[in-house]
């Protein structure tokens, strides 16, 4: 470049030129004064290489941990036992620590692991304890086919023959299935021995006389037409076993879902009533709060909603 150009553009042939990069070296002390005194009004300091590098790799590092703190979780369970679950997003919460180690409020009923400091009560079921209005028309009275029964076997290993079906709805009782959960119950599944049946009629019949008020009796499984081994039980093989479903303080002709829906002071009568009528045993839920001769009211697991009449052998 010519020294006219030279002159032209501001330089000097002993000068030299830095552009912003001077500020990657260590500045004099005069510059350093320089560089501490404020800012003229709208001026913005030139970014400088290292200062722009520094800001990018933080910048990366900020946005890599926000990626693998919320990366998306499959909602997949952890099996920890037999009875154990717990959501893989609890987890990753009870990590994190704080407020939000807690299980996700989406976690599903069946969790049955607590994390410290979380207690789950499942709701309470309402109970409507008010009775229904009474229907317009009252069962007609049915008319059973009787029959000379033969009961062979056990109780759980046995045998009916000639079994007499008690009708699936009646003026003091109606039947409820356990298979499809709703009634009436199949008429396949309600042959007893003629004693058995008997003594249920004269039990419901005796009942609702006592309690006008009380609604229709629910009646389960008894036995299959020729005995023998019955789905959802154990024994109801020979006609000598009855389900009778508790009485509900709602009055709804629908099995009971809790012991709090249980009209205790109902099923109390109608098991008093059934060992007057000569049944054998009686097994009854623990939470039901029946009570009785040790030798005849059993507590057994699974009864909670209904108690098991077991009438004895007649010979």
């Amino acid at each position: 470049m010519t020294g006219e150009g030279r002159r032209s553009m501001g330089w000097r042939s002993e000068e030299l030129w830095l552009d912003t990069d001077v500020l990657w070296f260590r500045e004099p002390p005069a510059l350093a004064a320089v560089a501490d005194a404020p800012l003229p009004p709208g001026f913005t300091p030139v970014e400088t290489g290292l200062v722009a590098s520094r800001r990018r790799r933080l910048e990366a590092q900020s946005t890599r941990r926000h990626r693998l703190a919320t990366r998306t979780v499959p909602a997949v369970a952890l099996v920890v036992g037999s009875a154990t679950m717990l959501s893989i997003a609890g987890l990753r919460q009870a990590a994190a620590g704080g407020p939000a180690a807690q299980p996700l409020l989406e976690d599903p009923p069946s969790l049955t692991y607590r994390l410290p400091g979380f207690r789950f009560e499942p709701p309470e079921v309402p109970v409507r304890r008010e009775p229904p209005a009474k229907p317009a028309t009252t069962p007609e009275p049915v008319t059973v086919d009787w029959n000379r029964a033969t009961s062979s076997g056990l109780h759980y290993s046995g045998s009916l023959e000639d079994g007499t079906q008690l009708p699936v709805e009646g003026p003091d009782w109606v039947t409820w299935s356990p298979v499809t959960d709703a009634r009436p119950n199949l008429p396949g599944r309600l042959h007893g021995h003629e004693r058995t049946i008997r003594a249920l009629l004269r039990v419901v019949a005796e009942h609702r006389t006592a309690y006008p008020d009380a609604p229709r009796v629910l009646v389960g499984d008894i036995s299959f037409p020729g005995g023998g081994v019955m789905n959802q039980h154990v024994s109801h093989q020979n006609g000598l076993d009855v389900d009778v479903y508790y009485p509900r303080l709602d009055r709804w002709l629908q099995a009971p879902r809790s012991a709090s829906q249980i009209d205790r002071a109902l099923a109390q009568d109608l098991l008093d009533r059934f060992l007057a009528a000569g049944a054998r045993v009686v097994f009854v839920g623990y939470a039901t709060g029946l009570t009785g001769d040790s030798g005849k009211v059993v507590p057994y697991p699974n009864h909670e909603n209904h108690m098991h009449v077991r009438f004895p052998d007649p010979g």
